[in-house]
């Protein structure tokens, strides 16, 4: 694999499952989900469609270092609202720069408006390394 394949291919080796909730969630439920998975993020789809994106980072700074409670604080209140995306077809190479230029580590993936997969920046990392073998 190399930094030049293509989202596509990428999600064609990894999978194009994706985790979500909704904004009116409670954010101790995001947090189960994300333990139970592994994973450091879910998308907040709302009727099918995205409007942010929940993280470990957004728990750490809008949960924990303000002071609300998991139990009590919906989704809405602390997701990240402007969520950059990747159409299929952008090179590996282009999300690593995206990523890294904007310090975020996950990126959904549309075709036509909607979500076909997330990739991450472990994802990306792997990509690269399996190209150097």
């Amino acid at each position: 694999m190399s930094v030049d394949i293509t989202v596509q291919e990428l999600l064609d080796s990894k999978g194009t499952q994706v985790f979500s909730t909704t904004p009116d969630a409670k954010v101790i439920d995001a947090l189960r989900i994300l333990s139970e998975a592994k994973i450091g993020a879910l998308l907040v789809l709302e009727d099918g469609k995205l409007v942010g994106i929940f993280s470990e980072r957004d728990y750490a700074r809008k949960i924990i270092l303000e002071g609300k409670q998991s139990k009590d604080t919906q989704i809405r209140e602390v997701m990240t609202t402007e969520v950059q995306c990747v159409s299929a077809e952008k090179t590996v190479k282009q999300c690593m720069a995206l990523m890294t230029k904007n310090h975020f580590r996950h990126l959904p993936v549309l075709r036509d408006g909607e979500v076909v997969g997330m990739i991450s920046i472990g994802d990306i990392v792997r990509a690269i390394l399996m190209s150097a073998l």
